[in-house]
Parts: C-alpha cells; structure tokens; sequence
C-alpha cells in the first residue's frame, strides 16, 4: 500500500479551502483518508498552512510521499525544508 500526503478539498464551488491529509493512493481525492494533518487557505493573502508539523515528519520517515503541491505548500508553511 503506497501512502501519500496530499490536500483532500472541502470548500464549496469557487471557494477553495483543503485538508492536509494522508491517504493510500488508490483512493480518491475526497475520499478515505488515514489520518488529517492539518489545513490549507489559498484564498488568504499570506496563504495560511495549519499543519502538525511532528506529523507530518513521523509519516514521511514511515515512507509517505507528499504530492507536489502538498509538498510546494509544506515548504511555503515552513514545514519541509528540502
């Protein structure tokens, strides 16, 4: 089972607000999830990253991988550093 960390969207039609979740891949975007992170605002201006950041590095040293925005955003948050 390949484990990812990516964003599970919740906002309504032209409102966009994700959940920063970690998911087996094969399931949908806004489906199953294993367990929630955190949260992700596009729409602020400073782009406002809510994330537990002790889990998000337990998940990727269990061997998850983030997707590429989720991992673009962790890096804005300041979450990831590489």
């Amino acid at each position: 089972m390949a484990v990812v960390i990516r964003l599970k969207r919740i906002g309504a039609r032209k409102k966009p607000f994700f959940r920063v979740v970690v998911a087996d891949s094969r399931s949908s975007r806004d489906g199953k999830v294993i367990e929630e992170l955190g949260h992700y605002d596009p729409r602020r201006e400073t782009n406002k990253v809510v994330v537990n950041g002790e889990r998000v590095k337990h998940w990727l040293a269990q061997g998850a991988r983030p997707t590429d925005k989720t991992k673009s955003v962790l890096k804005n948050g300041g979450i990831l550093v590489s």
